[in-house]
């Protein structure tokens, strides 16, 4: 290897999918004969490649092989780059026997399938380039013997044409056994190393070529015809040797990164987490600006991944719905005079709206409260302090009504702080039913369903469209007083404690969950006095803003680093 990668691997390594592509680039130096330096006293490839051609022929006089079609010349424009002077080009065809699985009426089919026998090798026990056992398929012996063609034995390599297009495995653990049909057996012909083929199935060309002689129908494939045709750098012996040992030295190097890389990251997000952990733990807001204030200092050393930073801003969310972000200011009116007023706000706005009145919330459906508040903040539900409607269904029958189309917002629409326009659909209903199911400014909208994990998704309307309406697995919850911060609300409802009660008390299915109405107004809330709200908001947004810079700064970074390691590797390869 040259000394430009050694001298660089840190650089390489630490890129974003470093280690692959590292890996990558080791199988491409190691075809382009650019890995380990070539021998003069080596016999040249092309003596090599003769010897490999009279000894075909030899074979094939004596009945011993099939004669294969011609292969055609390899043109000077075809190749893909120079090679070493000692190296020359050959077709896969033309130093290698291939041989597919029998496709006669004596192919086994799923109703020929044992328990135990002879292995029946198919595509997905090709993994990681060697054949797996376990999970194998066996045939009787009386089956096997029956096959034509397809038998395989130690030291072939197999490789896949059709569906996983280009996996390919090198038999070590099976004495006998036979191919599916989506496999071809590649036999290499004395004098080509069998592990230098699969690092050559491994690498960048390898792929060219498959991508070139793929037939481009809905499922990829090739046949073992093309497969023949492959394009593929032969060394001298004595060189592929060398090659092999050096690749499998650089591989174990890659092993040892890469774990050495997954401990230090586990490493420290377990700081991480043991230091977010201390700031939940603070008893109040100095407490919490001192802890914070220690952590600040380290900011650039700790936060150093997408995770980490995600960790960081959903502490701080918690600590914002805890009352422990920012001090109490006993001079605040306590929140229980402002849940007495938008009690009455409430009650006063149903009345005049004539609106079908709701069940009362009975006392059993009503949690614990998840935590202890600060003085001056009050614990109300959800349909204590807002008026919580279902969308418009649907589907339903509306022969003979006067309809208008309007736009409206679906589950998918609605994400965790926020909206996602990029596509609004359009629904017809009843002319006098759109005002029921308007949105209007600062709404919170709030998901009934989906992955179990994302129940009760809250984003706030800001009359992005002059009008929209919501469907009926979006929730609208809407202030009934101007005394209110929806920010705080959909905060409070895309944090951990508003988190876990939806997912224990929503109706899950394998994959799926959904809450419904009287489970979402029973939701526990925590309401600070007013003034509160504002400078929690307001600090939240802050901090928020200071996480996205250090994502910013963390993606230019990537990006630089990665542009190095580009650099870095065209410089290697050229």
């Amino acid at each position: 290897m040259s000394a430009l990668l050694t001298d660089n691997l840190p650089l390489l390594a630490g890129s974003p999918n470093g280690i692959q592509k590292l890996r990558e680039l080791i199988l491409e130096l190691a075809v382009r004969g650019k890995l380990v330096p070539q021998d003069p006293s080596d016999e040249p490839a092309s003596e090599l490649l003769k010897r490999i051609a009279e000894e075909k022929a030899q074979l094939v006089a004596e009945g011993k092989i099939r004669k294969q079609k011609s292969l055609a010349e390899i043109g000077e424009e075809e190749r893909p780059f120079d090679l070493p002077n000692v190296w020359d080009w050959a077709r896969l065809g033309a130093i290698s026997e291939l041989e597919n699985g029998d496709r006669s009426s004596n192919y086994p089919n799923k109703s020929h399938l044992v328990e135990h026998g002879i292995p029946f090798i198919n595509a997905g026990h090709l993994v990681g380039g060697r054949v797996e056992m376990v999970g194998m398929n066996y045939i009787t012996r009386e089956r096997f013997d029956l096959l034509r063609s397809g038998k395989v034995v130690d030291g072939d390599v197999l490789f896949c044409l059709r569906g996983s297009l280009g996996k390919s495995a090198l038999v070590s653990s099976v004495s006998e056994g036979a191919i599916a049909s989506s496999l071809v057996i590649v036999r290499a012909s004395q004098g080509i190393s069998k592990a230098y083929l699969m690092h050559y199935f491994s690498s960048l060309l390898a792929y060219q070529m498959v991508k070139k002689y793929d037939n481009g129908t809905a499922q990829p494939n090739l046949s073992a015809g093309d497969l023949g045709k492959f394009l593929i750098p032969i060394p001298p012996l004595a060189e592929q040797h060398r090659i092999v040992a050096k690749v499998d030295e650089l591989m174990t190097l890659c092993d040892r990164l890469e774990a050495r890389q997954a401990d230090a990251e586990s490493a420290h997000a377990r700081l991480v987490q043991a230091l977010l952990d201390s700031l939940t733990q603070t008893s109040d807001a100095d407490d919490f600006a001192a802890s914070w204030q220690r952590l600040a200092e380290h900011f650039h050393s700790l936060f150093t991944s997408e995770s980490s930073i995600d960790a960081l801003q959903q502490t701080l969310l918690q600590l914002a719905v805890m009352g422990k972000l920012v001090p109490q200011d006993p001079s605040d009116e306590p929140a229980r005079e402002l849940a007495e007023r938008i009690r009455a706000a409430k009650q006063g706005l149903l009345v005049e709206s004539k609106a079908r009145k709701q069940k009362e919330l009975a006392a059993d459906l009503l949690p614990t409260p998840p935590y202890e508040i600060p003085a001056g903040w009050e614990w109300q539900s959800i349909d204590d302090v807002l008026l919580v409607t279902g969308g418009v269904t649907l589907g339903r029958k509306l022969v003979g009504r006067e309809l208008v189309a309007k736009p409206y917002l679906r589950v998918a629409n609605v994400q965790r702080g926020h909206l996602d326009l990029n596509e609004i659909k359009e629904i017809e209903v009843p002319e006098n039913e759109v005002e029921k199911y308007l949105l209007c400014n600062g709404d919170l909208l709030i998901t009934e369903g989906g992955d179990w994990d994302k129940v009760g998704r809250t984003a706030i309307w800001r009359d992005e469209l002059p009008e929209c309406l919501h469907q009926n697995h979006v929730f609208r919850a809407r202030a009934v007083t101007a005394e209110w911060v929806s920010r705080w609300a959909e905060l409070y409802l895309n944090s951990a404690p508003a988190r876990e009660y939806f997912a224990g008390s929503s109706k899950q299915t394998t994959n799926l969950a959904s809450i419904n109405m009287t489970q979402l107004r029973a939701c526990a809330f925590p309401l600070p006095p007013l003034a509160e709200q504002h400078r929690i908001v307001a600090k939240v947004d802050q901090l928020l803003a200071l996480c996205d810079q250090l994502k910013s700064r963390l993606t230019a970074a990537r990006q630089l680093h990665e542009r190095l390691a580009c650099a870095l590797v065209e410089q290697t390869v050229a």
